[in-house]
């Protein structure tokens, strides 16, 4: 799913609501917010106004999710077994911002408001083991991600991949957030944008979005800051969540029949994988009886080339490769057809053997 936050305790309802209608008209099927910033001396005047925030939100079909912690279950004189206030508010989740003791956790999925709980899955520790050793209701426990205000605190790569393996393997269904480079409000005073990812901070949200996507490790991705734009809405909207995808620039005098069998067609890695090339081997058999002259074969061939095999190259033509190290095509056997986006190279390493994926010309965003 993809996923907006609002914060009411910084915006009114009216232009909380707004950006639910707009998300939602796009397809965006996730809000999350946070009660973490409630203040002792305004509770009754800020709950009222995320209780009609978030029921409006869920006229709109979307699942809420609730930031909290184990302060505001003192603030609020909530007991870990009656969660009914965070149902009546209108969440469908709330997130635990912070761990509790395993058994709280536990036996808050018992609780027959049905809330789901929704875990920090930022922190590489044991308190899932924890939690699980407790039997809890394994099926009402899901995972997020937190966000970073702070530049240069979010999350690096290699961490943020081995650890949401590891709680993917487990069964979590997964969350992350991306930030909008148009919006500037979170639930906290400062805010330099609300990645999950450090590297994510100053690019494009289109970008943040496919990066999650490509890995195939996180389900939900959440816009984690308020207000997005229009288009950014839009273009993340477009993207295919359930599928690896590649922005590519077409090379001038590619042809039309080039450009369908690269756009046209669910393309995916042979499973005898090598270290020079993602083969797309299966699309030829369409293109058995067409004409593939040679046209823009390159000598060399570098990072990131979208090749086709042309005419010459026998039981190898219509075949797509992405070349994933430098190696030569002296023989002319591959045109290059396109060169996938210098800002989508990194994704060429998370392709497997047998993973599927498509092709975006750049030009149509």
């Amino acid at each position: 799913m993809l996923g907006i936050s609002v914060y009411p305790n910084k915006s009114t309802v009216e232009e909380c609501n707004d950006y639910i209608n707009k998300a939602a008209r796009l397809g965006y099927k996730r809000l999350f917010t946070s009660l973490l910033e409630l203040q002792p001396e305004n509770i009754d005047q800020t709950v009222a106004a995320f209780k009609k925030v978030l029921h409006h939100a869920k006229t709109k079909k979307m699942w809420v999710s609730l930031d909290i912690n184990p302060h505001l279950f003192k603030l609020l004189n909530i007991d870990y077994d009656n969660l009914s206030f965070f149902k009546d508010l209108g969440a469908d989740i709330i997130r635990l911002d912070m761990n509790f003791d395993g058994l709280s956790e536990s036996i808050m999925t018992y609780d027959k408001s049905g809330l789901l709980l929704e875990v920090n899955i930022s922190n590489d520790t044991g308190n899932i083991a924890n939690t699980f050793s407790y039997s809890p209701l394994k099926n009402k426990i899901i995972g997020c991600h937190n966000f970073y205000p702070q530049p240069f605190t979010g999350l690096d790569t290699d961490y943020f991949l081995k650890t949401t393996a590891k709680y993917k393997q487990m069964g979590l269904r997964t969350a992350a957030f991306i930030s909008s480079e148009a919006a500037t409000q979170g639930p906290h005073a400062y805010n330099d944008g609300l990645p999950t990812l450090e590297i994510h901070r100053h690019s494009s949200l289109v970008q943040q979005a496919q990066y999650l996507i490509n890995t195939k490790l996180i389900d939900d991705i959440i816009i984690g800051n308020a207000f997005a734009s229009e288009k950014e809405l839009k273009d993340v909207a477009k993207l295919n969540l359930e599928l690896a995808q590649f922005f590519i620039a077409f090379l001038p005098g590619t042809t039309d029949l080039e450009k369908e069998i690269i756009l046209d067609n669910l393309h995916f890695n042979r499973g005898d994988i090598n270290s020079y090339s993602i083969r797309s081997t299966f699309v030829k058999l369409k293109y058995a009886n067409s004409d593939i002259p040679i046209n823009n074969a390159l000598y060399k061939l570098e990072k990131g080339d979208v090749t086709l095999g042309n005419n010459s190259f026998g039981q190898y033509k219509g075949e797509v490769s992405i070349v994933k190290q430098s190696m030569p095509n002296t023989d002319k056997h591959k045109n290059v057809v396109a060169k996938v986006c210098s800002s989508n190279t990194e994704f060429i390493d998370f392709i497997k053997p047998w993973d599927k994926f498509k092709f975006i010309d750049v030009t149509t965003y």
